[in-house]
């Protein structure tokens, strides 16, 4: 089995996907909910006010609103490598104080994002990259000292019992949904087969540790998608890797 597709065409298969993406995901019972539970979990104060936060991967625009939802008076760029997920995002109503940038996690600085940032989420991002431990030493360079990355994503190496339920959900709702509603089931094939192979919690919680972060904490989800999805938190250390 491999574990995806190959990463540089990630982008264009969410291209595809984007109109559908939404209706997709908001069949998901507790999707927007658990994005929210992992935006608190960056601890932000004062509602955000006079902070600068990072969305990391924002895709249609559904993790910029849970960080909306728990820091309405931060200032928050968001970005993603997607063009036709980024237009979906930008079509909706979002205040000025986000600001939307189609950039890959590679060309930040060329698209003009830069730091210092107070906090950042990221979700599910990292496993679609080709070069994860690049992309999490990237997001600690953004934040200032003591800055707080949260990662959101879907970790299921660690249980057998996550491993099967994510399977069962994927082959009999996900990738059916996927096929009827795009006519293009490769993007849920994807997220099928990058989850399967991606880290364990463990095994995620060492690498951000590597990448320079500490206080590394492993938060957990309710309902279907407890131990089958995690909030990574943790903060930058004063020092790098």
């Amino acid at each position: 089995m491999s574990n995806g597709l190959p990463r540089a065409e990630v982008p264009a298969a969410f291209d595809v996907g984007a109109r559908a993406y939404d209706r997709l995901v908001g069949a998901n019972p507790g999707y927007h909910q658990q994005l929210r539970l992992s935006a608190s979990r960056l601890r932000l104060p004062r509602d955000g006010a006079g902070l600068r936060i990072l969305d990391a991967g924002c895709g249609t625009g559904a993790s910029t609103a849970a960080l909306l939802a728990v820091a309405p008076k931060a200032e928050i760029v968001a970005f993603d490598a997607s063009g036709e997920m980024l237009a979906q995002a930008r079509a909706k109503d979002f205040p000025p104080s986000v600001r939307f940038v189609h950039s890959s996690m590679e060309e930040l600085a060329s698209a003009g994002i830069d730091g210092p940032f107070d906090g950042c989420l990221a979700a599910y991002l990292i496993r679609n990259l080709a070069e994860p431990d690049d992309g999490l030493v990237a997001l600690r360079n953004l934040l200032r000292p003591g800055g707080r990355l949260a990662v959101h994503e879907y970790s299921v190496a660690d249980s057998r019992r996550a491993r099967l339920v994510w399977d069962a959900v994927c082959w009999s709702v996900i990738i059916p949904a996927g096929r009827i509603t795009t006519g293009d089931a490769s993007l849920y094939r994807h997220l099928w087969q990058s989850v399967r192979h991606f880290d364990g919690a463990r095994a995620f919680r060492e690498r951000m540790l590597a990448a320079g972060f500490a206080q590394v904490e492993v938060g957990a989800m309710s309902g279907w998608q407890r131990g089958v999805a995690h909030t990574f938190t943790g903060v930058r250390a004063e020092s790098g890797r």
